[in-house]
This record gives C-alpha cells, structure tokens and sequence, in this order.
C-alpha cells in the first residue's frame, strides 16, 4: 500500500520515519498545495517501509510518497 500526492505540490513536513507504525486516518505528511496545507492520512493500520519524500521537495499529482505494509 502506498500514499501518494493528490495534487501538485511542496512537502512541507514528514510526520512519520521508516519503521513507525501508523493506525488508520494518522497524519504521514503535509503537502502545501494552491496555497492550502493537506494533511494526507493513513489509509489502513501498518508499518511506514519507505519514505519517499523529504521536506521542501516538489511533487507531482500520483506520485509515490509513502510506502506502508
């Protein structure tokens, strides 16, 4: 299960470290988009395997930026 961007954006905080384990609707990133901050949530129970991303990078809309198992 992955966590991907749902618009273009900037990270502008990582919330969680490879390893950590997240519940369900906790916080993994904020992504600053049209001026706006979204925090983009966990979508299921599990472990954070990889971190994609890092603070003040630029994404894409669909891009991978969290990868959970």
């Amino acid at each position: 299960m992955s966590i991907k961007a749902p618009m273009a954006g900037k990270i502008i905080n990582v919330l969680v470290q490879e390893g950590e384990k997240v519940e369900k609707g906790q916080p993994v990133l904020v992504l600053e988009a049209m001026k706006m901050e979204n925090d983009l949530v966990a979508p299921q129970d599990g472990t954070v395997q990889l971190v994609l991303v890092k603070e003040g990078q630029s994404v894409k809309g669909g891009e991978e930026l969290v990868q959970l198992a």
